[in-house]
């Protein structure tokens, strides 16, 4: 054996990793040639690189629709939500991954020729479907973080839109309440004013009479009947204030907690509602409306990765690692107990080449319980005939022994 023809069992442990993503097994591929082995390790690697893109996919896409909101460009991120969206980045890469790695790995070869028949394909199908999902599915995310400054300025046009709609839709909510409010207020105010205005007019004129401004000076009976009438105006004040004190103070406190309502719409309640506009389907739809042509890219590249495995596999010719592989099958089958057979079956459609599987511990065990149940069978047919025998003996030395007279029915004992 030549030094080309020695098994190189010498390969790193990144290789054997491949190979292990490409669902192959090592045993054979160190006996195979280079370019089996060169087969198997490209295959595994576009599994193990869309299972890790799968996982940034899948963090990006977990921290747009469930991590902290914010006006677009802000950070709003936190460590926590870092470490979550991570988490579920890796559990969802290797969920992709163990998916491609059994798609993969569950694919046949075909006929064995570098020519992909219709019936290959077809048997392709539900495989190659999961992997146009799987491809859409990863490059969706990708697509938003990669032009995700384009879409930050869009979306917070958006945002600070929506927020102009719902600050003035408060405004004008509001607006109403406090009218009413200080409406309320201004007839109750302006009804003391009447009433404080009096009292200072019956005031004045009682200073002027006191003064001799307005007749005799002095404390006259007009001055007494001026104080008369400014003490009642007074009264009439006091009466009013306590009366309404109550009520309008209640206005009044009415009138600034609806302020305060409103300033807290405007400043926290309207901001988040807007902020809520950063959603992973908002994204998904500005991406379409400035990045068409980027995003039908990169999901036909993220295609083409899913399902090139599938495709490369049916067009790959067999070689020294898949005969291995094939004998060390049906050596397992053999040694088992188990033996396929192929039969040409005639039938309407024309000659087919069929398959029969023989179970030979089962049929093994299928004649060993027909020849016991012969045995069996003997036996009984032996014992029955010595008993019978025996019987007809007995019956000729002692007839009287088997018949009643009474019965006329001759009977064994």
């Amino acid at each position: 054996m030549s030094q080309f023809e020695k098994p190189n069992s010498q390969v790193s442990l990144f290789t054997k990793l491949l190979w292990w993503c490409a669902g192959a097994d090592p045993r054979f591929l160190l006996l195979s040639p280079h370019q089996d082995r060169v087969k198997y390790a490209g295959i595994g690697g576009i599994v193990l690189s869309t299972g890790l893109l799968a996982a940034f996919a899948g963090g990006f896409a977990f921290n747009m629709a469930f991590g902290p909101k914010g006006l677009a460009g802000d950070d709003v991120s936190s460590i926590e939500w870092l470490i979550g969206s991570a988490v579920f980045g890796l559990c969802w890469g290797l969920l992709i991954f163990n998916l491609d790695r059994f798609i993969v790995s569950s694919t046949g070869k075909g006929d064995g020729t570098d020519s992909i028949t219709l019936k290959e394909f077809g048997q392709a199908i539900p495989r190659i479907i999961i992997a146009i999902i799987l491809g859409i599915t990863i490059s969706k995310p990708l697509e938003l973080k990669i032009i995700e400054t384009e879409i930050n300025v869009e979306l917070r046009v958006k945002q600070q839109q929506k927020l102009e709609e719902f600050n003035k839709s408060t405004y004008a909510k509001y607006k109403e309440q406090i009218n009413i409010l200080d409406t309320d207020i201004e007839k109750i105010e302006g009804d003391r004013s009447v009433l404080v205005q009096s009292q200072k007019n019956a005031e004045q004129e009682y200073i002027d009479q006191m003064q001799g401004r307005a007749g005799n000076a002095g404390y006259g009976p007009r001055a007494k009947q001026l104080e008369v009438l400014k003490n009642e105006k007074i009264k009439d004040v006091a009466d009013f204030d306590s009366r309404h004190a109550e009520e309008l103070s209640m206005l009044k406190k009415n009138r600034e907690k609806k302020f305060n309502e409103q300033e807290n719409e405007l400043n926290v309640v309207n901001r988040r509602q807007a902020e809520n506009l950063d959603g992973l389907l908002e994204r998904i739809s500005i991406a379409e409306d400035i990045g068409f042509g980027l995003g039908i890219a990169l999901m036909f590249i993220f295609l083409s990765i899913e399902t090139g495995p599938i495709f490369f596999k049916m067009m790959m010719n067999k070689g020294p690692y898949d005969y291995m592989v094939e004998n060390n099958n049906y050596r397992m089958y053999v040694q088992n107990g188990i033996v396929k057979e192929e039969y040409v079956f005639e039938g309407r459609d024309g000659m087919k080449l069929m398959e029969k599987v023989n179970f030979l511990e089962v049929e093994n065990d299928r004649k060993e319980k027909v020849e016991q149940l012969k045995a069996q069978h003997e036996l009984s047919k032996q014992i029955i005939g010595t008993w019978s025998g025996m019987k007809q003996k007995d019956i000729e030395k002692n007839p009287s022994a088997y018949f009643d007279e009474g019965s006329n029915t001759p009977g064994l004992s």
